[in-house]
């Protein structure tokens, strides 16, 4: 094992450092692959809404609770902020097109998808590796994105392989 000095690293002085250009930053961080997600809710009127999210993730064993975030000018951010049960829809390998149909702007945006309803109420999109059913406990600023906290409220999973997300395409799992 080769250990390195730090003082060797071509690292800039601080004052040298300054606000990333923003396609560069979106290629670096595009190297980090990361698992595809549909948020889904249902209003108390019964309107079903769903986003495809990549902005998953978990933050707590005890109590259990997961993070994600949502763009400020996303149409669903206010259903989200007003309705405090969703579901997390982990999407198996087979389902990119169940990921792009809700990354896309449409009236019904659950055409064709097959669910069933949750515990919570949330919409549970049929064929998912996992449904992680939450209760939003905290909401924080991100830059152009809100952070939503959330409490698990009941979960399940299946076998199979996950949907992966990196530098702008989906991507399957080969075991190492």
């Amino acid at each position: 094992m080769q250990v390195v000095n730090p003082a060797t690293l071509n690292t800039p002085p601080m004052g040298d450092l300054r606000t990333p250009d923003p396609a560069l930053y979106r290629d670096v961080m595009g190297a980090f692959p990361t698992g595809v997600t549909v948020m889904t809710l249902a209003t108390p009127e019964g309107t079903r809404l769903g986003v495809t999210a990549s902005s998953f993730n978990t933050v707590s064993l005890d109590p259990a609770l997961i993070l994600w975030s949502l763009a400020l000018k996303a149409p669903s951010l206010a259903a989200f902020r007003a309705t405090d049960h969703f579901a997390v829809n982990i999407l198996a390998d087979d389902q990119r097109h169940i990921a792009l149909q809700f990354a896309r702007p449409s009236d019904d945006k659950f055409a064709g998808i097959t669910t069933e309803t949750g515990t919570t109420g949330a919409p549970l999109i049929s064929g998912a590796l996992a449904h992680v059913e939450c209760r939003t406990v905290a909401r924080h600023p991100g830059g152009d994105h809100e952070i939503m906290v959330a409490e698990v409220v009941t979960l399940r999973r299946r076998d199979g392989a996950p949907l992966v997300f990196q530098r702008g395409a989906f991507h399957g799992l080969i075991p190492a």
